[in-house]
């Protein structure tokens, strides 16, 4: 099979689609659709990073108070996720014009995001100047789980109703093919 080179623009995929909340100095919410969540440090300590352009309402705001939720959304949400990426927060109350439902914290002010099975509390640790994104890097500071997706301290991704971002179209998260690490025996 022949190879054609092409000119990069996101070439990894995919990445989960969230829903990333933060607030600004009085505590009033808002809501970015991002496609740039990843893990940094998956246990010790455990980090999420998310990516913004400068230019963003969120990027300011997470930037001055330096706190954020990122919300796992589902499939049945997806309509509420593209709208809360369309517009601008500055402007509109995204929770009460897309049918969202914010729910307080523990750790920090940005809510969690009902209609969302996994929501993480994110403190701030470092921002690096990536390109034309920023790199926040966030401690972990709370993971809240609906119950119907646990059997016992584990996450059941069957019942996520997950999807990812890939090439500008969002996609159903598939049937488990194997468990890692199944070749070792």
């Amino acid at each position: 099979m022949s190879k054609r080179q092409i000119t990069p623009m996101r070439p990894v995929y995919p990445s989960p689609a969230g829903l990333v909340t933060c607030a600004d100095a009085t505590g009033k919410p808002n809501i970015i659709t991002l496609g740039e969540i990843f893990n940094l440090s998956i246990r010790d300590p455990v980090i999420v990073g998310i990516a913004i352009a400068k230019a963003r309402y969120s990027h300011e705001l997470i930037s001055a108070t330096g706190e954020y939720v990122v919300n796992l959304p589902t499939v049945r949400i997806l309509e509420a996720v593209d709208r809360c990426g369309s517009v601008s927060g500055r402007n509109t109350d995204k929770f009460s014009a897309f049918g969202l439902t914010p729910v307080p914290a523990l750790h920090v002010t940005p809510p969690l995001i009902e209609e969302c099975p996994v929501n993480i509390e994110c403190r701030v640790r470092d921002i690096q100047v990536i390109g034309d994104h920023d790199l926040f890097v966030g401690d972990v500071l709370a993971v809240h789980v609906d119950e119907d997706c646990l059997e016992g301290n584990r996450i059941r991704t069957d019942r996520l109703d997950a999807f990812c971002f890939i090439n500008w179209e969002y996609r159903a998260v598939g049937d488990r093919i194997e468990r890692a690490g199944y070749t070792r025996s």
